[in-house]
């Protein structure tokens, strides 16, 4: 039958593109699904682009420490022409491509649940295709970007970070509702690249709020010096725009009301599950699909539907959406042939998954942070260093700030979770992700020597103000 495979992926972002890849090398038969871009969220409107965004604000910030180098005004038309480069212009065809030759077959449409391992396509001209699975259905579909129900919001059509990612021009004014990842980095890139006056306005205390709590007020003390206004414990009254397009007016509840050009909302993300059939196998549409650690739904007993990435809830971040789509592709396969691997599941995400945000200053971190690790019943003790004392921080550039901290556990003697704040500390999260999910104990920890002069050299430092 043409329209029966081993196994149906719905969405070819990165999660679904890996369990086609680990699946098709296990010998399965393979389908994918996709209304939109293969390569989903993250190569045309969320990771890629931003990045791209945010690299000569990254590099502005290097060569304005450093003595001797000058820097003119930032090239705003190359800037954005190199983003536009970098998601090969909102083209998927070179990543169509990739998945017709792995092989598997690309099925360009709206995809839904119609039963046990059964999938209904609605075909960009509004044909139907049902898609039948001998093995397993994966749904690899996302999220998408939440609205607060704020009166006025939706009708003043505000940007997500589809727009802002892809944005053709900088806004003279932008607000920004929101400070997490999303929010802070976007906001910086607007502003870095011209929006003159950029202000964030935060319901809660601080930035990255599920970060350390020292790594938002770093990084809010870069954006005051910087012109960015962050007005924390701020709700939003309503939202007015009278002409499409036009000025934007946000209400607020104390404070005089504020005008901007354009309106990021930032505020969070639901799993892209409405309207995908799950009431068709017993779950509850629009919400996460529940996951044992081999990805495998929990909610249908029959066990041939499973669910990676964001659309699970576990950990909604790029690299561990493809982590889990390689575990539960080498399920699949393994099941297929009847040959369970307990060691094919799921570890990493419950020791806490690393995470990069490209601000100046970098925020890096892996692990639990000091107040969920005491909340989750560890015996922890966290131990600060300044990063700026790192020589190797030193020759970087005049005036390095940044922040290390380690938490560990003190039973066990080993790391629970370990946080960056300072420019460039991206390339040292890799090295403390190791640390963390290898739980390798202080003692031996202590015996990796970092090189002089770099600023992993912290990692002495750290070692040292514990008391190795």
């Amino acid at each position: 039958m043409a329209d029966e495979f081993d196994v149906i992926v719905i969405g070819a972002g990165p999660a679904g593109e890996n369990v086609v890849g680990r699946a098709v090398r296990g010998g399965l038969t393979t389908a994918v699904v996709e209304e939109r871009l293969a390569g989903g969220e993250c190569s045309y409107w969320a990771c890629v682009p931003s990045k791209a965004l945010l690299r000569p604000i990254d590099l502005a910030g290097e060569v304005s420490r450093v003595p001797g180098l000058s820097l003119g005004e930032i090239d705003v038309a190359a800037v954005l022409a190199r983003r536009d480069e970098a998601v090969s212009r909102y083209d998927d065809t070179g990543q169509v491509g990739w998945i017709e030759g792995v092989p598997a077959e690309f099925v360009r449409g709206r995809g839904r649940l119609d039963g046990p391992k059964r999938v209904r396509v609605t075909t960009e001209d509004g044909a139907e295709r049902v898609l039948t699975a001998r093995q397993a259905v994966v749904l690899a579909t996302g999220s998408k970007a939440v609205v607060p129900p704020v009166p006025g919001l939706v009708e003043a059509d505000p940007w997500t970070s589809h727009e802002v990612t892809a944005a053709t021009a900088i806004p003279e004014r932008l607000a920004v509702l929101g400070g997490g990842v999303v929010a802070c980095e976007m906001a910086q890139a607007m502003h870095g690249l011209g929006a003159r006056q950029t202000t964030l306005l935060v319901r809660g205390g601080g930035l990255l709020g599920r970060m350390e709590p020292f790594a938002g007020e770093m990084l809010a003390e870069s954006f005051a010096e910087t012109g960015i206004d962050v007005r924390t414990h701020t709700d939003v009254v309503r939202v007015e725009r009278p002409e499409p397009g036009g000025k934007v007016t946000v209400h607020l509840p104390e404070e005089p009301p504020l005008e901007a050009d354009e309106l990021l909302v930032a505020t969070g993300r639901r799993p892209a599950t409405r309207d995908l059939g799950l009431a068709s196998v017993g779950l509850a549409d629009g919400k996460y699909v529940e996951v044992d650690d081999s990805m495998r739904a929990t909610g249908v007993p029959e066990g041939w539907l499973y669910a990676v990435g964001d659309v699970n809830g576990r950990t909604l971040l790029t690299h561990m959406g493809k982590y889990q789509a390689r575990v539960c592709g080498d399920v699949i396969a393994a099941r297929a042939r009847g040959d369970e691997l307990p060691a094919m599941r799921d570890l990493a995400d419950g020791y806490g998954a690393p995470q990069v945000v490209f601000t100046d200053p970098q925020v890096c971190a892996v692990g639990r942070t000091e107040a969920a690790a005491r909340e989750a019943g560890f015996r922890a003790r966290t131990v600060d260093y300044d990063l700026g004392a790192v020589t190797g921080a030193y020759l970087l550039g005049d005036g390095y700030r940044g922040r290390a901290r380690a938490v560990v556990d003190e039973d066990r003697k080993v790391l629970l979770g370990v946080t960056f704040v300072g420019p460039g500390t991206a390339e040292l999260v890799h090295a403390a992700t190791i640390a963390v999910t290898a739980e390798v104990p202080l003692d031996r920890l202590w015996h990796a020597v970092p090189s002089f002069p770099t600023v992993s050299e912290v990692w002495l430092r750290l070692l040292e103000a514990y008391g190795m």
